[in-house]
């Protein structure tokens, strides 16, 4: 039973890290479509 409870903490606190990562991915993306939106519309 230790171990059950044991490793379903770690599997939570995975899926919260990973949550955190995606979310980080996805800011650094829309940052860089921003830029390069920018950029289109500055050359056109």
């Amino acid at each position: 039973m230790r171990k059950l409870v044991g490793m379903a903490i770690v599997a939570g606190a995975l899926m919260v890290s990973a949550c955190n990562t995606v979310e980080g991915v996805g800011k650094d993306v829309k940052s860089a479509g921003d830029t390069v939106a920018k950029t289109a519309d500055k050359s056109k």
